[in-house]
């Protein structure tokens, strides 16, 4: 057999930091942010990666060139790696990551199947109120987390595939009430990631959801002096969604027409009053190609006085 140990870990920070400790095995970096845009349930054929590299042109001008430098050579490689004693996934607690991870799975219970498969998932850590992301725990920590790592078994595997398989599905109705389910699950972030995505279809009230709404909140608490700083603060106070900068951006550059300025950050008249649930922003913002998983975004609404959601039928 070959390399005994095969990681698959959320990003190069996280593969290189692995690398400069000088954990054995061979890597493979998931670069895709799955949690945004369509996706299907066939992760790795030719129509899901297709269709993802549709949303990235779109959504962020990637070049087709670096979507097969970047995230289709490393998936080819993770094909050819099928001589290993064990594959150890190391993914984080946010949304970004649980939902990357869960797409892995799925694709390791198509692939690999009777595969020895373990886990390794930071968040909490003992004397931190943060969570944590992976490089942020020191080599001693990192090596007992690895040391813990989660074995899954079948039934692991058969959850996460589930729980993939409902995300990808065109309502998130199911996903709503089924999440919560499963005490026994080794995937203790799995649950909150959820919430979070269920939370990001758009509200009834104002038409925005949870994180336009905080983007609106955090310009109109803060005094900020540029776009840049708005999204520096975003970052620092969004730990549950894992975001980065550009799908920040992404996000205030859809909401511009709420804001006054950005040199300072200051909303508008407009901004103010959809902020307050004054006036609702749907109509303007309701795009019949944007979706989260598999449904379409602006097909549902979020009852904050039901904490449920609602499909619109129309």
């Amino acid at each position: 057999m070959g390399t005994s140990i095969l990681h698959i870990t959320n990003g190069d920070s996280t593969t290189n930091y692995l690398k400069e400790l000088n954990f054995s095995g061979d890597f493979i970096t998931w670069r895709e942010m799955l949690c945004e845009g369509k996706t299907t349930t066939d992760v790795g054929s030719e129509s899901f990666w297709k269709s993802r590299y549709d949303f990235f042109k779109t959504s962020y001008k990637v070049s087709k060139q670096k979507f097969i430098d970047y995230t289709l050579k490393e998936y080819r490689a993770l094909c050819n790696k099928k001589n290993t004693n064990e594959i150890v996934l190391w993914f984080e607690h946010d949304l970004f990551c649980q939902i990357n991870m869960i797409a892995v799975i799925s694709w390791l219970k198509r692939y690999r199947k009777g595969y020895h498969i373990s886990l390794v998932c930071s968040g909490k850590v003992k004397g931190s109120k943060k969570l944590k992301s992976l490089v942020e725990l020191t080599e001693n920590q990192i090596n007992n987390h690895y040391k813990k790592r989660i074995t899954l078994t079948q039934d692991d595997i058969e959850y996460a595939d589930y729980i993939w398989q409902l995300y990808c599905s065109d309502s998130p109705l199911r996903l709503e009430t089924i999440y919560k389910f499963d005490p026994m699950s080794p995937f203790q972030y799995l649950a909150s990631a959820i919430e979070a995505h269920i939370l990001r279809f758009p509200s009834l009230e104002n038409g925005l959801n949870k994180i336009e709404t905080s983007i609106l909140q955090t310009a109109n608490e803060n005094n900020l002096t540029s776009k840049d700083k708005l999204v520096g603060k975003l970052l620092k106070d969004g730990e549950v969604y894992g975001f980065g900068d550009l799908q920040y951006f992404n996000k205030i550059n859809h909401l511009s027409k709420l804001f006054y300025s950005f040199n300072p950050v200051k909303l508008n008249k407009k901004g103010k009053q959809v902020l307050e649930n004054q006036l609702n922003f749907y109509a303007q913002l309701r795009n019949d190609d944007a979706y989260l998983g598999g449904s379409k975004k602006y097909s549902f609404l979020f009852n904050h006085q039901s904490e449920k959601l609602l499909q619109i039928t129309s």
